[in-house]
């Protein structure tokens, strides 16, 4: 078993990674950093001027805001103007009304609101928030994670400069070096009562599956899956109700549904992704409650230490992360040990490489249910020993050799990719 002081570490950060958030996170944390200027200017702006990433604009463009009926960015500055909080964090949004809806129209109407790139931002996650009135100016600024502030100033007076500062950029602190083996450790033999907490996944991302799964959201994919689809093609088994139900909680959130979901690394999807696959597999299979905390456990860990090396935002959609950690889950609850875990690893990284992230929106759905099909494929070929292996493409003997091989592809490699996709988008 890892020593107290490692597991506490561990503990913290997956604290950090793993939380509430309501609406698509991109445009939440533009909610988030206008809602933290309009509080530091003290009174309402007259004018906000909103300067963003790449990454960050074309995760925003295309999704829905929470209690809205609305998508994009407009709607989310003007909504954290009007009652954003930045205390609630990811859930800034949450006091949303009619009113506030009503209002943040008409400030989009004056032309109160403007929302460009900031082509020199170093870092992929960058959005910094301008907001104006008669008594002053102040300026916000998010780098590096969804909640990570790292300027603020009012008119002359600087609040805050942690710009370029070493560390995590969660908040500052270094994050626990991860590998899969420790990963394997901490979620398999660390007292089943530190492990908990996440249960909290299975709680919030279950609960907006099933809303989704009454309702009008987005492409309805998790409904046609689970309706006469069912019966017709894919038949009433657990593989059809592991992807209705991940799918179901996308079409929702990318629709706008104001409900919080569990998100990890900053991403919804890659929570829902990285938690419903396990829990109705658990569910299915009759796993015990213990069971189902270390497989989540072990999800979402894989998640957050394969995007220490991937980052917040890249080409690469995040639905391959997720989905990677989601079939470690599913290995290990099909009785699974460390060497099938890593199978099953690298039998995703040979799959799923190279799915490209074309900006938050409803049919993300469709990628979560290709993602979660393929967890669990890998899954099962790795409980039957069969996996990928180091003469086939990028993967490697070393599965820590592989998850870098994936990440290097998606952060570097793909750069070009981004841009590309980013300018059709753009463009259309």
């Amino acid at each position: 078993m890892l020593p107290i002081e490692i597991r506490k570490e561990i503990i913290a950060l997956i604290n950090r990674e793993v939380v509430p958030a309501m609406g698509c996170t991109e445009p939440v944390a533009v909610s988030l950093c206008t809602a933290k200027a309009v509080e530091i200017l003290g009174g309402e702006p007259q004018n906000i001027e909103v300067r963003l990433s790449p990454n960050v604009l074309k995760n925003a463009m295309g999704v829905g805001i929470p209690g809205t009926g609305m998508i994009g960015l407009p709607i989310a500055v003007a909504l954290g103007a009007i009652v954003g909080k930045s205390e609630y964090m990811l859930e800034v949004l949450k006091d949303t009304t009619p009113e506030a809806v009503q209002k943040g129209r008409a400030m989009i109407d004056e032309g109160r609101i403007k929302v460009g790139l900031n082509e020199g931002a170093c870092d992929m996650l960058y959005i910094e928030v301008e907001a104006r009135s008669g008594n002053g100016t102040a300026v916000a600024v998010i780098e590096g994670a969804h909640t990570n502030f790292v300027y603020l100033q009012k008119n002359d007076d600087l609040l805050l400069d942690s710009r370029g500062a070493s560390g995590s950029a969660a908040g500052g602190a270094k994050d626990i070096e991860l590998t899969l083996q420790r990963v394997w450790e901490f979620a398999t033999e660390s007292p089943v009562e530190e492990l908990a907490f996440i249960l909290e996944a299975r709680n919030l991302n279950k609960a907006v599956a099933e809303e989704s799964l009454k309702g009008e959201w987005g492409h309805c994919l998790g409904r046609i899956i689970s309706g006469d689809a069912r019966n017709k093609v894919f038949g009433d088994t657990t593989f059809a109700r592991m992807v209705s139900y991940t799918s179901a909680a996308c079409d929702a959130r990318m629709g706008g549904a104001k409900i919080p979901v569990m998100s990890n690394s900053g991403s919804g999807n890659q929570g829902i992704a990285s938690t419903l696959p396990v829990v109705v597999y658990a569910e299915e299979s009759n796993a015990d409650e213990e069971k189902l905390i270390r497989a989540l456990t072990l999800s979402h860990l894989t998640v957050i230490y394969i995007k220490q090396s991937l980052g917040r935002l890249s080409a690469l959609c995040g639905c391959v992360v997720a989905s990677t950690g989601s079939s470690c889950g599913i290995a290990y609850l099909m009785g699974g040990g460390y060497n099938e875990v890593a199978m099953a690893v690298k039998n995703m990284v040979a799959n799923l490489t190279g799915v490209i992230c074309d900006g938050a929106k409803p049919s993300c759905s469709l990628k979560l249910a290709t993602a979660v099909s393929t967890a669990l494929l890998s899954a099962v070929m790795a409980m039957e020993h069969r996996c990928v292996t180091s003469l086939e493409g990028i993967v490697d003997d070393d599965v820590d050799k592989s998850i870098r091989n994936l990440t290097s592809i998606g952060s570097q490699g793909m750069q070009h990719t981004d841009k590309m996709i980013l300018s059709i988008m753009t463009n259309k």
